[in-house]
């Protein structure tokens, strides 16, 4: 009998599998990261073939670490970079160019034209995004125009658009099935969230024929049946979501004003609105937190580009830390005195701000600067950023009493930083027993698929807290840090 379940987490840098049995528990895992090419300045590209073979060979060694066949995984299911774009030819799978990460910017000038001809506010009611290159519409549109032929191609029918979810689905079910979630749909700027359907007005402003676009289904639905040759055995895929709103599902944010916070990469937090997409003032994105049995339940997102990407910096880039965890303990043994301050804004800025332009930054530095201040700048700029992502969330939603922020990802690991964070937003912190909450979100959309697993209401109830992180900072200390941080994005944006 078929009792577990695979999720396939594929990320920015990485690309994970484990495997859970019908509790949720989780019994194998494998994981590669893959390259990351920067051909110009602000541009960042996946090859997606390396993609897909990671991507199999972390199935494979999740199955093989859980000791388990593939014939006993009841359903698949699928997490993704949101965002990032593929196409490729319908007839041999083959991509016509390598994936635009989410984080590209090449697209700022065509949004900027776009924003001064009058079009974001048509934009942002439909989809309840703002026109920035971080979404897929602009980058399909630059596909389009920039790869030889493709145009011509894409209008006669012979290529396919897709995010990562939607091109893993394709090769795994050998192009049987064309399809995304609502959830990937809705970041695409061509996705109208209110109707539930492509949007033939924004496909004609990002002029991108409507022939290259993919099913929009439920997150836990049909999405076709994997090859057998591929792992072993013919496996259902039965539910697909976006990362950061499989790690919504994952840490079990099911009532309106939940909220949780992922640390990856870079850094989401969405908040539950319910049945009613809330319109934000505070430039704040308005997006599809999960859909189930056609019904929408809506988010408020705030996106932070740079978090644990800050961290790979000082060891791959400044070369002054070895290993992430290093940072922690030098942030501890940081001069207190000192206020550094990091706006990492290595690919421009999102939210609240979404300027596109702005890079990086480093204030405050003195001849007694070391790596121990540069390691608690690098993790007290995530605390900031969120602190800006939640008193938006805050004037948005207006619901008044306190916030509990769940969160989740690598970064969490570290007791310092969630400290930090906790101080910061003045907000209990609750880290969760399971910190690859991305992955069992995805799990548990497979298992509702496949009727191992109960409803919703069922799985919140399972949810656990690992630990909690009450705020001890002084509020005139607080104030003055966040102050600090305040000015130090006035400059960088004067």
């Amino acid at each position: 009998m078929s009792t577990h379940l695979l999720a396939i987490d594929q990320g920015t840098t990485s690309s994970r599998a484990i495997v859970f049995d019908r509790n949720l528990k989780p019994r194998g895992s494998g994981q590669q990261e893959f390259r990351q090419f920067f051909p110009a300045s602000g541009w960042v590209e996946h090859d997606p073939e390396e993609i897909w073979k990671t991507v199999l060979a972390t199935s494979k060694a999740a199955l093989r670490k859980a000791k388990v066949k593939a014939s006993a995984i009841a359903a698949i299911g699928i997490t993704n970079q949101r965002e990032t774009v593929v196409i490729w030819d319908r007839k041999t799978g083959k991509p016509i160019h390598k994936a635009i990460v989410w984080q590209d910017r090449r697209t700022a000038g065509l949004c900027k034209a776009l924003k001064d001809e009058g079009r974001e506010p048509l934009f942002t009611a439909r989809t309840g995004l703002l026109l920035d290159p971080y979404f897929s519409g602009t980058k399909v549109s630059w596909l389009l125009d920039n790869v030889k032929g493709a145009r011509a191609r894409a209008e006669a029918g012979e290529l396919a658009f897709g995010t990562i979810d939607t091109f893993l689905i394709w090769r795994l079910t050998g192009g049987k099935v064309h399809a995304t979630d609502a959830t990937n749909a809705s970041r695409t700027l061509l996705y109208n969230i209110h109707t539930g359907a492509w949007d033939d007005e924004l496909l004609a402003i990002l002029n991108v024929p409507r022939s290259l676009l993919p099913e929009v289904k439920d997150c836990a639905a049909d999405y076709g049946i994997t090859d057998k040759k591929l792992l072993g055995a013919a496996i259902p895929i039965g539910g697909v979501a976006g990362d950061q709103q499989a790690a919504t599902i994952g840490q079990a944010c099911f009532s309106p004003g939940m909220m949780k916070s992922t640390y990856g990469t870079g850094c989401f937090a969405l908040l539950n609105t319910g049945d009613t997409p809330v319109p934000s003032k505070n430039r704040l994105l308005t997006t599809v937190a999960y859909q189930l049995n056609g019904k929408r339940t809506y988010a408020l997102e705030g996106a932070i580009f740079i978090a644990g990407a800050a961290v790979q910096w000082l060891r791959d880039g400044l070369k002054i830390i070895k290993t992430a965890k290093d940072t922690g303990a030098l942030a501890r043994a940081a001069d207190p005195a000192q206020s550094v301050y990091l706006v990492p804004a290595f690919v421009g800025l999102g939210a609240p701000y979404w300027n596109a332009d702005a890079r990086g930054a480093v204030f405050g530095l003195t001849r007694g600067t070391t790596n121990k201040e540069m390691a608690k700048a690098a993790l007290e700029a995530v605390c900031y950023q969120t602190r800006d992502l939640l008193e938006a969330m805050r004037k948005d939603w207006g619901a008044a009493g306190e916030t509990v922020l769940r969160v989740d990802g690598g970064m969490t690991a570290s007791d310092w930083t969630m400290q930090n964070l906790s101080d910061i937003l003045n907000a209990p912190v609750d880290r969760p027993k399971v910190l690859e909450t991305t992955a069992l979100g995805a799990a548990y959309l497979a298992g509702l698929q496949a009727g191992l697993l109960p409803g919703p209401e069922s799985f919140a109830n399972r949810w656990s807290r690992d630990k909690r992180f009450s705020p001890r900072m002084k509020p005139d200390q607080r104030e003055a840090k966040y102050a600090g941080w305040k000015e130090a994005i006035r400059k960088l944006l004067s």
